[in-house]
C-alpha cells in the first residue's frame, strides 16, 4: 500500500500557520477507498465548530469508482477527531479576531487510517504575500547557482 499525501498548496501562501494538529476523520467506506486512490482535494476546505464538534467543510472527495448506490456525497461535512483539550484550545483561539483553522494535508498511516493535518492560521496581508514570493524567487535563484 502506497502512502497517500495530498497537500493544500495555497495554505502556506495565504496564511501564517501558527500551530499544527493531526486529527482523525470520520469517513464512510467509499470515502476512504477514494482517498487511497488519491482522489481528494482540500484547497477550498476550512474547519468550523458545529454542535461542540470540529468539522471540515468543502473538502472534495470524489465518488468511488466501484461504488454502487451506497456511494457518498462528494462535499459533505466531515467531523474531525481530536481530544477535548485540543478542541477547547482551538475554540478559544477561533473566537479571537483573525484566526481560522485550515486543512494542510491528508495522509494515511501505516495502519491505513486517513488523518488530516490542520493548522491554526492567521491571514496574510498583500505585502506579506509579496514578501513570500520574493523569498521563494531568491531561494530558486540560489539553488540554480549552486547546481552550476
Amino acid at each position: 500500500m502506497s502512502a497517500i499525501n495530498i497537500k493544500n498548496k495555497k495554505a502556506y501562501f495565504e496564511y501564517h500557520i501558527l500551530e499544527t494538529y493531526t486529527a482523525g476523520i470520520k469517513l464512510l467506506g467509499t470515502e476512504i477507498k477514494s482517498i487511497r486512490e488519491g482522489k481528494a482535494d482540500i484547497n477550498d476546505a476550512f474547519c468550523t465548530f458545529l454542535n461542540d464538534g470540529l468539522y471540515v467543510r468543502n473538502m472534495q472527495i470524489a465518488e468511488y469508482s466501484h461504488g454502487s448506490f451506497y456511494n457518498h456525497a462528494a462535499k459533505r461535512d466531515r467531523i474531525l477527531l481530536l481530544n477535548k483539550k485540543e478542541l477547547s484550545k482551538l475554540k478559544t483561539k477561533i473566537e479571537e479576531k483573525g484566526f481560522t483553522i485550515i486543512p494542510l494535508k491528508i495522509f494515511t498511516t501505516e495502519r491505513g487510517f486517513a488523518k488530516l493535518e490542520i493548522g491554526l492560521a492567521q491571514g496574510k496581508k498583500v505585502f506579506d504575500k509579496r514578501e513570500t514570493l520574493k523569498d521563494r524567487d531568491a531561494k530558486m535563484e540560489m539553488d540554480r547557482a549552486m547546481k552550476r
